[in-house]
């Protein structure tokens, strides 16, 4: 992952944010939509992404659901209410923090 100090703290942020946008998404889904909004500069490992999103699901924050996709099964990824719920709540503290950054930085 590039930049990886700074987009270590808000890879959660980004996966809820993600999931929030789309009915269900599986991995590997996730990892490239990243990579297409930033224009390739947010590379999500495997390492990275799996360990979160086997956290949020222990926490109740997403589900997930295997369907059987061309003869494989894929795992996919939903939030629950708790989850969308939190995703709006990480989304507004986002924004404000973001807003702080472009005060100091000028951006």
């Amino acid at each position: 992952m590039k930049k990886n100090a700074l987009y270590k703290g808000t890879l959660q942020n980004i996966i809820l944010k993600l999931l929030a946008s789309e009915v269900k998404m599986y991995g590997y889904q996730l990892t490239q939509r990243a990579k297409e909004l930033t224009k390739g500069e947010l590379e999500m490992t495997e390492g990275a992404l799996y360990p979160i999103l086997h956290k949020l699901e222990s926490d109740g924050i997403i589900f997930s659901e295997i369907q059987n996709v061309n003869g494989r099964d894929r795992k996919y990824y939903l939030l629950t209410e708790k989850g969308k719920k939190q995703q709006k709540t990480k989304e507004a503290e986002m924004k404000s923090y973001i807003l702080n950054l472009n005060s100091i930085f000028n951006i």
